[in-house]
This record gives structure tokens, sequence and C-alpha cells, in this order.
């Protein structure tokens, strides 16, 4: 047997046939009609691991710097500097106000990232198969389902981004549905390798995205539009409902800076098991705030100018952010260069929803166990399908669903950081050695999940009593400001953190584990 052939052997989902159903022999032909794609899948080169552990011999990784250009490029995107502009279009802040909220929160939303990708060496699980061991079995088959939509959720913001700019070139030639096509083909060729490739892909695709931020910058400041000042006046307007809309802001900048949390450990399960923790958390600490800071206040910057420039305005109106981008790098500007840039600029959504539809496939496969006998590589074709069909009718409503979709996504993220940090905090001590990670696949080695079901329906009460969105507002978030203001995710955090510390003790002593 070849080596190639031996390692598509190794990497197949193990799976166990029941002999006494009288059905054995469909679920053996469904597996052989599932295991050729995984053949096929090793013919190519690609990887074919789900989310079986990564082992010591498969290990193989080495480069601190992989793992933090896979967080570089995935945010130095168009879609990054779009969220930039919302503060100053959607929640009128001045531009120094929507900086600081850019940094802060971004910094609040990256931790966790950086944190929880130091278990994918440790313990070389994914997300998701962690998480059992953190939340328990029955919480972490909530946010596996809840994952699955986020990944949908975010490839379908992040195409109807770039899917603007490609319609805007050439006058509308390219007509929104296949811009979209586009970009979801481009990432299926991609995501179809996994791992290593989409490594490979990472180290290098942000250097075309800075080229294109780095021409805005340029236009930009050529075109005197910049201004400190707010839409309706001041250089740092106050009272409750700027506090409002701060609130409002911060939580989708933290929806998206936190959004790569329950994905952490799928992108450093193959660096080996004695890799220097502090490494780990700094390189991807840093590899996530350069592009989110940089790109975020670039985004802020830009939007000013739709307060100071009338045409800039008209564009932005009918064509949001593409019609913004456009205005800088095309008209009055650098014309056919500009739209060669933009057509750059929208393909750089592809290095955003590579981590989305990779992971989808393994939150899936950790749902429920048939549907680990479904290859990676189907689950991942699957995902950017669904994303394409979503992308394309909400395309045209782009602003309330950005907004939105980011501030539910921060939510949920709450919940699973406030109780994921108090597993292994407060109950495992912070000791990687209470682990049994070698028998994930042993009930008796993770909790139930009885705490994590009960701290997650906590946090939903929270975020529901704080959320400020625009089809709901929540009674607390009403009262701040004229406008509302959003601290859903605070509280969400909060009462599923109370809520989980005061029954996980008493889980582990009637239950035992």
């Amino acid at each position: 047997m070849s080596d190639l052939e031996k390692s598509a052997a190794a990497d197949k989902v193990p799976y166990t046939v029941d002999t006494t159903d009288s059905s054995v022999g469909e679920a053996e032909l469904t597996a052989k009609k599932l295991s050729i794609f995984n053949r096929l899948a090793a013919q190519l080169n690609a990887e074919t691991k789900g989310i079986e552990m990564v082992t010591d011999e498969e290990k193989t990784e080495n480069s601190i710097s992989n793992a933090a250009t896979m967080w570089l490029s995935a945010n130095m995107v168009i879609a990054t500097f779009s969220l930039g502009a919302l503060g100053i279009t959607v929640f009128t802040l001045s531009f120094w106000q929507a900086v600081l909220v850019i940094i802060f929160f971004s910094l609040l939303g990256a931790l966790p990232v950086a944190f929880f990708s130091v278990f994918g060496p440790k313990l070389g699980l994914r997300q998701m198969i962690l998480s059992k061991f953190l939340v328990g079995d029955y919480a972490m088959r909530i946010f596996a389902f809840i994952n699955m939509i986020a990944c949908v959720g975010w490839g379908a913001v992040n195409i109807m981004v770039s899917a603007q700019l490609l319609n805007i070139v050439n006058n509308g030639a390219c007509p929104p549905w296949a811009g979209c096509l586009i970009l979801v083909v481009c990432t299926i060729l991609v995501t179809f390798f996994g791992y290593h490739v989409i490594h490979m892909y990472e180290k290098w695709s942000w250097v075309p995205n800075i080229v294109c931020f780095i021409a805005i910058i340029v236009r930009m400041a050529k075109a005197g539009t910049f201004t400190s000042e707010a839409k309706f006046g001041g250089t740092m307007p106050g009272g409750q409902t700027t506090a409002g809309n701060v609130l409002s802001f911060g939580g989708a900048v933290y929806g998206f800076a936190t959004g790569w949390t329950t994905y952490a450990s799928d992108y450093t399960v193959y660096q080996k098991r004695n890799a220097n923790s502090l490494k780990i958390f700094a390189s991807i600490l840093v590899g996530l705030l350069l592009p989110l800071l940089f790109t975020m206040i670039l985004g802020a910057a830009c939007a000013t100018g739709t307060i100071t420039n009338k045409k800039w305005d008209e564009l932005y109106q009918d064509k949001a952010i593409g019609g913004l981008v456009y205005a800088i790098l095309v008209e009055n500007s650098l014309h056919g260069f500009g739209q060669f840039l933009c057509v750059l600029l929208a393909l750089s959504t592809v290095a955003n929803n590579i981590p989305n539809m990779y992971t989808i496939a393994l939150s899936a496969q950790a749902l429920w166990s048939p549907l680990a006998k479904i290859p990676r590589v189907l689950w991942t074709i699957a995902g950017n399908f669904v994303t394409l069909a979503i992308c394309i009718p909400a395309y045209y409503n782009f602003e309330e669903v950005m907004d939105n979709f980011m501030n539910l996504i921060g939510y949920y993220l709450a919940i699973y950081e406030a109780m994921s940090l108090s597993e292994h905090f407060i109950h495992n001590k912070g000791n990687f050695a209470r682990y049994d990670y070698e028998n994930f696949h042993l009930k008796t080695s993770y909790p139930v999940g009885i705490a994590g079901v009960f701290g997650f329906c906590c946090g939903v009460a929270g975020a529901v009593v704080g959320m400020n969105q625009v089809w709901y507002a929540g009674p607390i978030a009403k009262k701040i400001g004229d406008f509302g203001g959003d601290i859903g995710f605070e509280l969400a955090f909060a009462f599923s953190f109370i809520a989980f510390n005061v029954v996980r003790p008493f889980e582990k002593k009637y239950i035992g584990r």
C-alpha cells in the first residue's frame, strides 16, 4: 500500500455498524459510497480528516507565523472595512469615538480567540469536540448547531459586501448573483483541500489586500474628505443617545472580532503538542488585532467622506460600501486601475470565508454522530451552496442584515465564552492534564452538559433583555438614549456565567463528571 493510500485509510471517519440491525447491508453500502469521496480527496492530496483527534505523529506544523497569518488574511478584507464604516454611517459617531470603540471591543473579542487557539496543540481536538469538555455534551450540540448557522451567516454577509463591489465595476456588468457565485466557487476550491492548503493560502492572501488599502489611504488623503466630526456636529458628541450608539456599535465590533472563538483550535491542531503556548497566544492575538484595527479604522475614516462629499454620499446610499470604495478608487481617481483594485478587494472575501466553510463541516460532524460519516469535503461544498442561496436575496438590504447579524453572533459567543472560561479556570483550575482528551469519544470522559444547557438558557434571557435590534429592543436596552443601546452580549455573559457556576458543582457532585 502506498503512503498516500495509507494516509487516506488512516484519515477515514471511523464508524461502527450494529450487526444485529436488519439495515446493516444498507448502512455498509452507504458507508462505502461516502468513502469514495474520501478516496477521491486523498488522490487529490486533500485533507480527509474530520473531527478525529490529531495524533502526535500527525502534528507536523512548526510555524508560528502560519498561525498568525491565518487570521491576518482572514480579517484584512473588505467586510472588516465595511464594519468600521458603520460606526459613522449607521451609528453616527464621530471618527475618534468610532476609533476608541474599535480598539476596546476588538481587543475584548480577540482575546478568547487567541486563548482557545492554545487548546489545539495541547489536546489535538477541534473546537467543537473540545467544547464537550468545556460546556458538556448536550450544550456542545446546541453550540455546534448555532455554529453551523453562524458559518453560513458570516459567509453570506461577507459575500454581500464583495458582490456590491463586483456589481458596480463596469457599470453593473457583473450582476449580484454572478458575483456571489464567483466568490462561492473560489472558496470551495481552497476549502476542499483542507487545513494545510488553507494555511498556505492565508499566509500570502493579505498581500494584495494591503496594497488595495494603501491605495485607498492615498486617494482619500488626496480627496481631502476626512473629518473627525460626527454627522450631526462635534468631534466627541456626548449624551445618552451617543452612549447607546457606542454600545450598539461596540456589540457589532465585538461580534466580528470574537466570531472566530468557536473555530479557534481548528486551525492549530496540527501544531506540535509541546509548542510554546505563550507564543501561540501572542502571535494569534497580534494576527487578529493588526488587521481588525487597521482595516476598521480605515473604514471609519473613509466613511467620514459621506459627510463632507455629496457624490460619495450618493454612491454610498445607492451601492453601500461598494459605492464608497468605488468613489474613492475610481471616480476622478485611478479609473481603470481603480476598478482592478476593486476586483481584488472583492476577492479578498475568499480569505474571510475559508475558515467559515471549513469549520461548518467540523460543526456538522460534531452535532450528531451519524453526520460524522459524511466526509468533510461534502459538508464544505454543501455549506457554500447554502450560503449562496441566502446571500443573493439578502444582498439588497446589506446594512441592516450586517448590523443585526453581528450582534446576534456576539450574544451566543459571549455565552460560550462565559461557560468555557469558567470550566477551564474555575472547575479545572487551568490544568490541561484534567482533560481526558485521548478518550474524547467516550461519554464518561466529559460532562453531561446540564450546567451548560442551563447556563445557555439563562444567557439567552440576558441577551433578550439587553438586545437592541431593529425588530426588537429589550426592556433594559430601551432605557439607554433615544434609540436604545445594545448591552445584550454583556448581559448574556453575566447571566450565563452566574447560572453555569451555580449548577456545575451540583452536576459534578451527583453525576460525577
